[in-house]
C-alpha cells in the first residue's frame, strides 16, 4: 500500500513538473516569478540582478528535481542512485526536447545539468538515509543480548 501511495505521489509530482515546464510563459511566470522576486531582493542588498537571477534559476531547477530523486528511490525500491539519476536525466531531456517546439519556452543545457543534479542529490539523500538506517539496525542487533 505504501509503495502504491508513493507511486501516486510521484505521478502527481511529474504532472506538476510538466505543468511548470510546459505551460505558456505568462503562466510559468507565476512559478518563475519567485526567482525574479528573490533576485530583486538580493539586488537591493547590492548583488547585480542578471547574474544573481541566473544562479537562482539554476538552483531552482536543482530544487525542482530533488523530489524526483527522492521519489524515484522510494517509490521504486529496485532503483539505485545511478538509475534514478539516469531517469532524471532522461526526463529532463524529454522536457527540454519538448520545449524546443514551444514558442513561449526556452530549452537550455544548463536546465538539463541542473535537473540531473537535483535528481542525483535527491537520490543521494535517500541512499544516505537508508545507509544510516541500516547501521542503526545493525548496531541495535549487535547490542541485543544473545
Amino acid at each position: 500500500m505504501r509503495t502504491l501511495l508513493l507511486r501516486i505521489v510521484f505521478a502527481l509530482y511529474l504532472v506538476a513538473v510538466g505543468f511548470i515546464v510546459w505551460s505558456p510563459q505568462p503562466d510559468a511566470g507565476a512559478f518563475t516569478g519567485v526567482v525574479a522576486i528573490a533576485a530583486r531582493w538580493l539586488e537591493a542588498l547590492g548583488l547585480p540582478f542578471e547574474p544573481t537571477y541566473i544562479v537562482l534559476e539554476f538552483l531552482a531547477n536543482i530544487a525542482l528535481f530533488v523530489p524526483f530523486g527522492i521519489l524515484a528511490l522510494t517509490a521504486f525500491r529496485w532503483m539505485r542512485v545511478w538509475s534514478a539519476t539516469a531517469a532524471g536525466f532522461f526526463t529532463s531531456c524529454l522536457i527540454e526536447g519538448v520545449q524546443l517546439f514551444l514558442p513561449t519556452r526556452f530549452s537550455t543545457i544548463s536546465d538539463l545539468v541542473a535537473n540531473t543534479a537535483g535528481a542525483l542529490i535527491g537520490a543521494l539523500l535517500v541512499a544516505g538515509w537508508r545507509r544510516r538506517q541500516g547501521r542503526r539496525e545493525l548496531s541495535a542487533a549487535a547490542s541485543r543480548p544473545s
